[in-house]
C-alpha cells in the first residue's frame, strides 16, 4: 500500500512537516513496510517557502530588512536559478511583533519590498509571492516604496525600470476585493490589531490610494480577485507590476508534480487546523482533493464543522483529531497534537480496507 500524506500546518502548533511526520508514524504502527511518501505543503501562507524549497531545491538567501515597525529582521527568499519565491510574512508577518505592538495604521510593507529588489538584483526573472500572515494593511504602498528606494532615479514609480521584464505571481487563496465591506481593512484588519475607527480609517485610505493609482494607469485592480490579499498587497502586485493570482496550494502541487505522487497511490491522507464549510472555498485541502484523481482523499482535522458537507465534496473520510472534551490549551501543545495525528490516523488505516476501493 502506498500512502501520501500532505497536511497543512496547525497554526501557532504544528508545521507541516511535523504534521507529516505525526500521521507517518500512525500509518506505520500498521503498515511497517508500507510506503509512505510525504509532502510538505502551504496554501501561501505559514510554511510557503519551506514546502517549495523541499519541493525544487534551490539556495535560501538571508538578508536584513526592515520589520513591520521598521525594525533589522533576518528574512529568507528562496532563488532557484531565475525564479524567487518570496514568503511576505519573513518580512511583514505578524508573528513579528508583540500582540501590544500589533497597529496596521503604522504597520509597513517596506520589508516585503527588499525582498522583492534583492531578488531582483540577483537575477530573478518570475517571482512568486505568498501572501499570508501579514501585519499589515497599507495597500502595498510600503512595498512600493521600498522599490522606488531601491530603483528609481527620481523618486517615482515611473522609472522603475528593473522590474519591467520581471513576472510576479501572487499565491493566495483569498478572492477579497480591496476595499469595502468585503475588502482588507472590515475582513482582515481586526486581527492585526485595527479598532472599528481605524479600520473605517483604513478602508478610505486604501480607496484613496485606489483611486489614485487608477487614474494614472487607466484602470484599476482593486476589485479583482485577490487585490484584498495580505492587507491589500495583492492589490499593489496586481495593479502596479500586473501580477497572476493563483491558489497557492495549486502553484506548489504544479511545481512537485503532485499527480505523479499520487498516481499509484492507494489513499491520500490531507488536513488543516480548523475544517468546516470555508474549507471548500478553496483552501488547502480541496486543493489536494481535486489533484488526487480518483485516490481517496482522507481529510483530519484540529476542529470538523459541517462535516456532512464536506464528505459530499469528495473526502473519503473526515475526522477530528482532538478527543472531546480536551482544552485548547491541551490541544494545541505540539506533542500532544502530534500524538493525536499518530492515533487518529491509526484509525483511518484500520478502516482503510473499506475506504480504498
Amino acid at each position: 500500500m502506498k500512502i501520501v500524506v500532505a497536511i497543512d500546518s496547525f497554526k501557532g502548533c504544528l508545521t507541516s512537516k511535523e504534521a507529516n511526520q505525526a500521521a507517518t508514524e500512525g500509518i506505520k504502527c500498521k503498515f511497517p513496510d508500507g510506503e509512505v511518501a510525504q509532502v510538505p505543503v502551504s496554501d501561501g501562507g505559514e510554511g510557503f517557502l519551506e514546502a517549495f524549497h523541499a519541493a525544487i531545491g534551490g539556495e535560501l538567501i538571508e538578508i536584513t530588512v526592515r520589520d513591520p515597525l521598521m525594525r533589522p529582521v533576518s528574512a529568507q527568499y528562496l532563488l532557484h536559478d531565475k525564479l524567487a519565491l518570496i514568503e511576505i510574512a519573513q518580512a511583514s508577518g505578524l508573528t513579528l511583533l508583540a500582540s501590544e505592538e500589533r497597529n496596521p495604521m503604522v504597520a509597513t510593507s517596506y520589508g516585503t519590498g527588499q525582498l522583492v529588489a534583492d531578488a531582483v538584483r540577483k537575477g530573478a526573472e518570475h517571482i512568486i509571492v505568498g501572501l499570508g500572515g501579514s501585519a499589515t494593511s497599507d495597500a502595498g504602498i510600503g512595498m512600493l516604496r521600498a522599490l522606488i528606494d531601491s530603483f528609481s532615479k527620481h523618486g517615482t514609480w515611473d522609472d522603475v525600470e528593473a522590474l519591467k521584464h520581471v513576472r510576479f505571481t501572487i499565491a493566495s487563496d483569498v478572492k477579497n476585493p480591496l476595499c469595502g465591506e468585503n475588502g482588507a481593512a472590515h475582513v482582515f484588519a481586526y486581527q492585526k490589531g485595527a479598532t472599528p475607527d481605524m479600520i473605517r480609517q483604513l478602508d478610505e485610505r486604501a480607496r484613496k490610494f485606489a483611486d489614485v493609482s487608477a487614474r494614472h494607469f487607466g484602470y484599476d485592480r482593486s476589485e479583482q480577485e485577490g487585490a484584498g490579499a495580505a492587507g491589500g498587497l495583492g492589490y499593489a502586485f496586481l495593479q502596479y507590476m500586473n501580477a497572476d493570482c493563483k491558489p497557492g496550494i495549486e502553484l506548489l502541487l504544479e511545481a512537485i508534480k503532485f499527480h505523479e505522487i499520487v498516481n499509484d497511490a492507494d489513499l491520500v491522507i490531507t488536513g488543516e487546523g480548523s475544517a468546516d464549510r470555508q474549507t471548500l472555498m478553496g483552501k488547502l485541502p480541496m486543493g489536494i482533493l481535486k489533484q488526487s484523481g480518483n485516490v481517496p482523499v482522507c481529510l483530519i482535522a484540529g476542529r470538523i464543522s459541517d462535516k456532512q458537507e464536506l464528505l459530499n465534496a469528495g473526502f473519503a473520510h473526515v475526522d477530528e483529531i482532538n478527543p472531546e472534551g480536551i482544552s485548547l490549551e491541551e490541544a494545541m501543545r505540539k506533542e500532544v497534537a502530534q500524538r493525536n495525528i499518530c492515533d487518529t490516523v491509526r484509525r483511518i488505516i484500520d478502516k482503510a480496507r473499506s475506504i480504498v476501493v
